[in-house]
């Protein structure tokens, strides 16, 4: 550590205390430019590079199903209903449920012992062009929730320093570049199951089945990394 007489007569102290200022004040401006420049306009040639992002979600519908046991609920949705979708990078549609038990019971037994509920599973999809995923949970005789999202980018790279690529090829896998515009599909299936206990017999129609569809969407910047261990 340099005192304050060694920056008045010390070359080296001086020189090396301002080089420290310089980083520290070029640094975020350098960094600033770089994010702003994230489509390739700084150079943005094979290198070091971070990327960094938010993802917000934006709501398409919600609601509740009564679905049947062996049945599929399912709804179409398209970005022309969102305001400025264009101006969006939608990497993703993901569907949320929530859902309880609704088995009933009936039978001489039921005043003794009214048997466990059986688990019933919902499972969730969701779509858009060739991405899909599907995804169950089960409610376990009680409640249950669960979300299934399709993804059309390269989540690996969020957070995380990039080396190899270009700037251009590494927004390639993180820009949907307008692939996430059009019509998204999702669904629920309800596969029901009967529990009960000797002489108390249950009865499981289906399950009501709550829902949230939303868009997912990602804001990126891309940065040249710069290792400052050193200084």
């Amino acid at each position: 550590m340099y005192t304050l007489e060694d920056l008045q007569t010390n070359r080296d102290a001086q020189i090396t205390v301002g080089s420290i200022v310089f980083f520290l004040l070029a640094f975020p401006l350098y960094f600033g430019f770089a994010a702003g420049n994230a489509d390739g306009s700084l150079g943005g040639g094979v290198a070091d590079y971070q990327v960094n992002g938010e993802i917000t979600y934006v709501a398409l519908d919600s609601g509740t199903e009564s679905i049947g046991d062996g049945e599929t609920w399912s709804m179409m949705y398209n970005t022309d209903a969102v305001n400025d979708a264009d101006d969006l990078n939608i990497v993703g549609v993901r569907i949320s449920m929530t859902y309880g038990e609704d088995e009933t019971s009936n039978g001489p037994g039921c005043l003794v012992s009214g048997g466990n509920s059986a688990a019933d599973t919902i499972t969730g999809t969701a779509s858009h062009l060739t991405f899909n995923a599907s995804g169950g949970g089960q409610n376990n005789g009680g409640n249950g929730a669960h979300d299934v999202s399709a993804i059309w980018y390269n989540e690996s790279m969020v957070g995380a320093t990039i080396s190899g690529l270009t700037m251009n090829e590494i927004k390639e896998q993180i820009d949907s570049m307008g692939a996430g515009l059009g019509e998204h599909s999702v669904s629920i299936t309800v596969d029901a199951e009967e529990g009960g206990a000797f002489q108390c017999n249950h009865q499981d129609g289906g399950e009501e089945v709550s829902y949230t569809v939303e868009l997912i969407v990602f804001d990126y910047t891309i940065a040249p990394f710069i290792d400052t261990s050193d200084i």
